[in-house]
């Protein structure tokens, strides 16, 4: 987002932003660009903080009761009834939660969908799954032109937020479907409770209903995913692919590393649990019991404190004395260090990573996620030949032999790293990226008759 937002320099951008702690306010990882002439910051944990304004004094209309109740129930409420009340009447979401009529109404529900489930647990988990987005409801909206999120779920509620208020068009960009990713996070978190995990992954599935129905536009980043927005419930006729693309005379340039009698495995990537770091470190142990002198360089920032603890203590436990976390590190300069590249993710979109990675001549061991697969070995048009292999999620004996075939020979990794780089010039460039975003913007302009953004 950064990089097309310094790209098109024609363009003014408000950027609408939710984080999870207040304390990080104003703490950007990029400097601003230019053409970024507001920023509005909103945090999920500053709905923790408000205050019960006392009794709740609105009456609700059999229409208002019935589409909070659809809310609570995760299925299609009108999002215009509640739009009205939480932003435009300004209910208070805490009084509303410690309301008669919320007690009521989770009665109801909890009767016809969880009698055999303690109350106390139904209603402690409705209130922390409504709570943000009741919140989320009464955000002061920044005035645009168009609303483009890059993600459903919360990001996607304030996009359409900010186009029923100033009556705009909203675009989505999904650089991984957003609800699949919280389904399998959720399916495995111990912060759910059995009982609720199938509501959790109903309440994303309709926070992804309400943008793909609104929205006016809807991007993904290769073939499969649009196919899931549309078999998610998108219009296929409102849906599109932009590739993502980098910039290749950037990457190209990079030297190969000369033959020292290691070989270097990189990693880019944040500590986070769908990226799987634990498998990747299992399987270079693996590795290490069969083929001595390689490294494993795990470059990223950290995204789950106590899951990257928990990587550390992994590293400590198996004695791997040839595993470094870099930290965030400049990828032109430290490519410089690596014979090849590694991604254990459980869920990708179409990942950055590999794209500098093949346009750096570097050929990739992934797992089979996302389009992964794609990018390794080319679709139906694309001759260029494989470039690395892929191994199904979590597979990490399948991860150690495929690291061990590409260890094994320098020639065959020049040649994987010679076809990934010529299928990156040819498919996944930042410029064709830029067209078409802007593409995007100019039917926006076309269908508001309006010459400029």
């Amino acid at each position: 987002m950064h990089q097309y937002i310094n790209e098109m320099k024609e363009h003014e951008f408000v950027l609408w932003v939710i984080g999870a702690n207040a304390k990080d306010k104003g703490k950007f990882v990029y400097e601003l660009p230019k053409n970024v002439v507001e920023v509005h910051e909103v945090f999920l944990d500053d709905a923790l903080r408000l205050k019960d304004s006392g009794k709740m004094l609105h009456a609700f209309t059999e229409e208002e009761t019935n589409s909070l109740k659809e809310l609570m129930l995760c299925r299609r409420p009108n999002w215009e009834i509640l739009f009205r009340l939480y932003h435009d009447q300004k209910l208070n979401p805490m009084s509303f939660l410690r309301s008669e009529e919320f007690l009521n109404i989770l009665t109801e529900c909890c009767i016809k969908d969880y009698p055999y489930t303690p109350f106390a647990d139904a209603f402690h988990t409705m209130r922390s799954m409504l709570l943000p987005v009741l919140y989320l409801m009464g955000s002061e909206v920044p005035k645009a032109d168009v609303y483009h999120a890059i993600c459903t779920g919360y990001g996607g509620l304030l996009a359409c937020l900010g186009g029923y208020v100033y009556k705009k068009k909203v675009l989505l960009t999904e650089h991984g479907i957003y609800t699949r990713e919280r389904e399998e996070e959720i399916i495995r978190a111990k912060w759910v409770q059995p009982a609720f995990k199938k509501q959790w992954i109903s309440f994303f599935y309709m926070l992804s209903d309400i943008i793909y129905t609104r929205a006016f536009l809807v991007s993904a980043l290769f073939t499969n995913a649009m196919h899931a927005q549309i078999q998610m419930g998108c219009d296929k006729e409102k849906c599109r692919v932009v590739e993502n693309g980098i910039n290749y005379e950037r990457l190209s340039p990079i030297p190969l590393k000369e033959e020292d009698g290691w070989v270097d495995i990189g990693a880019i990537v944040r500590l986070a649990p769908i990226k799987d770091i634990k498998t990747m470190i299992y399987a270079f142990y693996e590795l290490c019991t069969t083929r001595e002198h390689v490294r494993l360089h795990i470059m990223g920032g950290v995204d789950d404190e106590e899951y990257a603890q928990e990587c550390y203590a992994l590293v400590d436990q198996l004695h791997l004395e040839n595993v470094i976390f870099t930290g965030r590190v400049d990828i032109i300069s430290y490519m410089e260090k690596l014979d090849f590249t590694i991604l254990t993710s459980i869920s990708e979109g179409q990942p950055l990573s590999v794209l500098e990675s093949f346009a750096a001549r570097r050929p990739c061991v992934t797992t089979d996620v996302g389009c992964c697969r794609e990018l390794l070995n080319g679709n139906e048009e694309d001759r260029y030949g494989t470039a690395g292999y892929c191994v199904p999620p979590m597979y990490r004996e399948g991860l150690a032999q495929a690291m061990d075939q590409m260890c094994a020979s320098r020639a065959r990794r020049l040649r994987m790293g010679e076809n990934a780089q010529k299928r990156v010039k040819a498919y996944y460039r930042k410029e064709e990226m830029i067209e078409k975003y802007r593409k995007m913007y100019q039917e926006v302009e076309e269908a508001d008759g309006r010459d400029r953004i």
